[in-house]
């Protein structure tokens, strides 16, 4: 009986935990880790910009960095973070949270990402993938005659099947 009352003791604070499955709260919880360069536990602009330039982007705007900040009501802890996503994530399907996800690496918005770009922050971030699990992707999805993958064909795949004969 006491392990029943002390769950429901850290559930009253918040619900937050509650709106995702346990799965996704540790990828979100790697993704937290990865964006916490200085490992203190909160995301801070510092943060943001070390993250934005392990993605290879290196001229982010001071504003647009204390701008993503200000969303927060706070600093930035994981319990914070995953609010945000919850309320950023309420109401949008699957579908549009994959394609998001795939934005971050085409700040153009070409729909379209290099192969070679993708595989290498598959393999060397959070949840690495193996060779094997790489060229099953590619076997799955690949990519065109310039080398880009076609991330929205790949997300809707993903989230509504692909129709087998």
């Amino acid at each position: 009986q006491a392990p029943k009352k002390a769950k429901k003791k850290l559930e009253g604070g918040s619900n937050v935990f509650s709106m995702f499955e346990q799965t996704q709260i540790q990828e979100f919880k790697e993704a937290f880790t990865i964006m916490d360069q200085n490992r203190d536990g909160f995301i801070d602009k510092a943060d943001l910009r070390d993250t934005f330039a392990a993605l290879g982007r290196l001229n982010v705007k001071n504003e647009e960095l204390e701008d993503m900040v200000k969303e927060a009501p706070g600093p930035i802890n994981f319990t914070v973070f995953l609010t945000m996503f919850g309320e950023k994530l309420k109401g949008t399907d699957p579908e549009e949270t994959i394609l998001n996800a795939f934005k971050i690496f085409d700040p153009e918005g070409k729909g379209r990402i290099k192969a070679d770009y993708i595989k290498e922050m598959l393999m060397t971030q959070a949840d690495r993938f193996s060779q094997e699990e790489i060229n099953q992707m590619f076997a799955a999805f690949p990519p065109d005659v310039s080398g880009n993958l076609d991330y929205k064909n790949l997300c809707y795949v993903i989230t509504h099947g692909e129709e087998k004969d």
